[in-house]
């Protein structure tokens, strides 16, 4: 089962650049990681227990992931939330503090420059942003708000991931407190005198926290918690099955500047006051189309599929009506160790986009038949108290 980390805008790395490396890196090596090319950075893809052994592990205890390839970034000052606001179709303003919400940075024809996660603390905004885009992203937010607020990238900070239905276990010994938190809330702890910023949140679909913390200190925390006996380390290739069984996007193959947000099907992220008719309808790049397509509807959509045959279907696989015309194409798929049966997503035309139609993927020329069904493919297990 190989993971989905090639070829993609998300992934590619220019063979001529050096790979950067994150603050764990030789603890990564020491571990017998398997290390690959991802975002520009020299990554671990999986470690000797291997791939369907890791995603397990997260499932059934606590997987910690290095994911200090992303990008971090404080917004700050009196104008931050009204100037963040207006790059994105999600409520700024309204979120409380200490809680997190999803956004997404659009074009102006309301497709998805990238997706990302921010989190209002006691004097700005925590923006966690995809590493293969975190330049671009830094770029495209000081030119639009970077005269109305402080737009600070936290290149010394890293990001660890813990992930699992005991990460709370394990975390509460090392940082007393961060049982407290609920799903997509955040605050400030402290773990032997490092400052940490935690959010209860994760990209797998089940209970866990990000941790970002100085470089300096990212390394004796990712071995602290290596040392409790729920916690092992886990790769990028478990990552990617462990969050398409959770219906989660990546940027790059489900999303990109192609793919507007309701074609998506992350209307659930556009909240009520950005609509039309809301208090802050609009204002942000791609409104009208976004919006139209809001009211409307849009021609295609993203939607979940199963194979009925134990057969798994990769990304650019063509999908067609059995014996008839394309409707679609895969953006990614895989055999799902927990779903144990082979799972992928896909944009189809919106009139053919309905749970139980059934369809064909056409694998090396053969039809493998598969059915639309609702994500995630397992169920989320979030606290959310």
């Amino acid at each position: 089962m190989e993971p989905l980390l090639t070829d993609t805008p998300s992934s590619t790395t220019n063979a001529n650049t050096a790979l950067l490396r994150t603050p764990l890196y030789e603890l990564h090596l020491e571990l017998g990681a398997r290390m690959v090319p991802f975002a520009g950075y020299s990554m671990p893809v999986q470690y000797p227990a291997g791939l369907m052994a890791e995603h397990l592990h997260t499932r059934s205890a606590a997987g910690l992931f290095d994911v200090s390839h992303m990008g971090q970034l404080s917004i700050a000052g009196a104008e931050a939330a009204a100037a963040l606001e207006s790059l994105m179709p999600v409520d700024v303003v309204g979120l409380a503090p200490g809680r997190q919400r999803y956004g997404m940075l659009l074009t102006e024809d309301a497709g998805i420059l990238d997706d990302l996660m921010f989190t209002r603390r006691t004097s700005d905004y925590l923006v966690i942003v995809n590493g293969a885009c975190k330049v671009a992203d830094t770029a495209h937010i000081q030119q639009h708000i970077g005269t109305r607020c402080r737009v600070t990238p936290l290149p010394d900070a890293a990001l660890l991931a813990l992930q699992g239905p005991l990460a709370v276990k394990a975390l509460e010994r090392l940082v007393p407190g961060v049982g407290g938190l609920v799903f997509m809330s955040g605050g400030d702890f402290v773990w032997q005198g490092h400052a940490l910023f935690i959010t209860r949140s994760g990209y797998t679909g089940e209970d866990g926290y990000e941790i970002s913390v100085h470089a300096e200190a990212a390394q004796d925390l990712a071995r602290a918690l290596l040392q409790q006996p729920e916690v092992k380390p886990i790769g990028l290739g478990a990552r990617n099955s462990l969050r398409l069984e959770a219906g989660l996007c990546l940027h790059g193959n489900d999303i990109d500047h192609t793919t507007t947000p309701a074609e998506a099907n992350l209307l659930w992220a556009v909240q009520k006051v950005r609509r039309s008719g809301g208090a802050r309808a609009g204002g942000f790049p791609g409104a009208q189309k976004l919006l139209a397509h809001i009211d409307s509807g849009c021609s295609r959509v993203r939607v979940g599929l199963r194979a009925l045959e134990r057969v798994p279907v990769r990304e650019h696989t063509a999908l067609h009506l059995p014996g008839g015309a394309a409707v679609g194409e895969v953006t990614s798929g895989l055999l799902g160790p927990s779903a144990d049966a082979p799972i992928a997503m896909a944009y189809v035309d919106a009139a053919h986009s309905a749970p139980g139609i059934r369809l064909d993927a056409l694998v090396r020329g053969k039809p493998v038949p598969m059915q639309i069904c609702p994500m995630p493919f397992v169920p989320h297990r979030y606290h959310r108290g």
